[in-house]
């Protein structure tokens, strides 16, 4: 007997026949005797229906009605599905997020989770029910209201229920069957990966992959969640349950480094075209004028990933180019104008016709020259570079747009990663 965390995506629920496949698949797991909590989003477009009610009512909308309006998808999910189980025989209910209770800060619309109290869903799947828990939501406690986790946040709901439950596996379904080492619309040939470590998923994530969530990687790794991707639609039949301590070899487990047999040198390509360039021209060249630049931007709870700075050839003036979100871009360079004061004069110049670029792979640990070898593939291709981030298992290149499908192209083989 296991104890498992099941969480479906939007496609997953797109509507109730989808559902019933759904219940099928926590069905297989019920019948081999395994304790099971699923976790659920909205319908596929649901919440963007909610977000444009609410954007529609006023552009300026509390953030706590906002969290109040689109945390209903899930609530409409979930008890559905709780429906359909029960119609099959199977006991189920459905909790929403301030029941079991998943405690968040106070962030609303983007808030963290704080703590989770998992003994009465325990008691409840001990009790041979499943649970079935709205994703996306918490409370915040000191004003008793509800609060989201933002986009993509069931996947964070997922891994925290697994943690608080300690369940022996979270098994994200969604609309692929693992983790590949690219995007398979772009390079046909790309490989479904078996395993993958918690740092290389958490840099896929961060870079461009929209298999799970950046948040959901981070807890998954820190509590050493053993979690696995998979797609609903295999049909149940056709996939074995979970046994404690035995998974089948299907989709991908995200697990630990020291889990994977034999290390690549690159894993994966990933590529985001979300990004946007900003570049700050003729600032002084002085101690402090970074801080006064990115102290700003942080307060306003903008996130910059790529920074390049360059020193003009008189020794008394720089010129600074970073990324960030293409959403953030109007309100980052609103505080950008709004800090000249501070910062002094400078000319500002931006672009949102960008793609990041990223190699990823645990085992450039240990080998050289896989930068030279990604800057050599891109310079031959005549693509340009217009910025360079590194990490231990990772190098990302910021390029211009039009290049990315390229450059992911070929990349993708010039490593090696191209399936037999």
């Amino acid at each position: 007997m296991a104890v498992v965390v099941m969480k479906f995506g939007g496609t997953s629920v797109a509507n109730v026949e989808r559902i019933k496949n759904v219940a099928r698949h926590v069905k297989r797991e019920v019948d081999a005797g395994n304790k099971v909590a699923v976790v659920v989003s909205a319908m596929s477009g649901a919440t963007n229906q909610l977000v444009a009610w609410v954007n529609e009512a006023s552009p300026l909308a509390d953030k706590r009605e906002y969290d109040a309006v689109v945390a209903s998808g899930e609530q409409v999910t979930a008890g559905l599905t709780a429906i359909v189980l029960q119609d099959m025989g199977i006991k189920a209910r459905s909790w929403q997020g301030w029941q079991v209770p998943i405690e968040t800060s106070e962030a609303h619309g983007s808030a963290r989770i704080s703590g989770i109290a998992g003994e009465a869903l325990m008691a409840s799947l001990n009790a041979g029910e499943v649970a079935v828990i709205t994703g996306f939501q918490g409370v915040e406690p000191k004003a008793n209201r509800i609060a989201t986790l933002g986009r993509g946040g069931s996947d964070t709901s997922a891994v925290a229920i697994a943690v608080a439950i300690k369940a022996d596996v979270c098994d994200i379904y969604t609309d692929v069957d693992g983790v590949y080492t690219t995007d398979p619309r772009i390079v046909p040939k790309a490989r479904r990966l078996p395993k993958v470590s918690y740092e290389e998923m958490l840099e896929m994530a961060s870079s461009g992959s929209k298999v799970l969530q950046t948040r959901s990687v981070e807890l998954a790794m820190v509590n050493q969640v053993k979690t696995r991707v998979l797609s609903s639609f295999v049909k149940p039949e056709d996939m074995a349950p979970v046994r404690a301590g035995n998974l089948e070899n299907i989709g991908t487990i995200v697990c630990g480094e020291d889990e994977i047999v034999e290390n690549q040198v690159v894993s994966g390509i990933a590529y985001a075209r979300d990004e946007a360039k900003i570049t700050m021209l003729k600032l002084q060249d002085k101690p402090g004028i970074a801080a006064r630049i990115f102290g700003p931007l942080a307060d306003a709870s903008i996130n910059v990933d790529m920074i390049v700075q360059n020193v003009a050839a008189d020794g008394h003036h720089t010129d600074m180019t970073f990324t960030v979100q293409a959403a953030e871009l109007p309100r980052a360079l609103a505080v950008l104008k709004a800090a000249m004061v501070d910062i002094g004069e400078f000319e500002l110049q931006s672009s949102a016709d960008v793609a990041k670029v990223s190699v990823i792979g645990i085992g450039m640990r240990s080998h050289a020259g896989v930068a030279a070898h990604m800057f050599k593939a891109l310079a031959d291709k005549g693509i340009n570079i217009l910025a360079i981030s590194t990490s231990e298992i990772k190098i990302s290149v910021l390029i211009d747009a039009a290049y990315a499908e390229l450059a992911v192209r070929t990349l993708h083989s010039i490593y090696g990663l191209d399936a037999a």
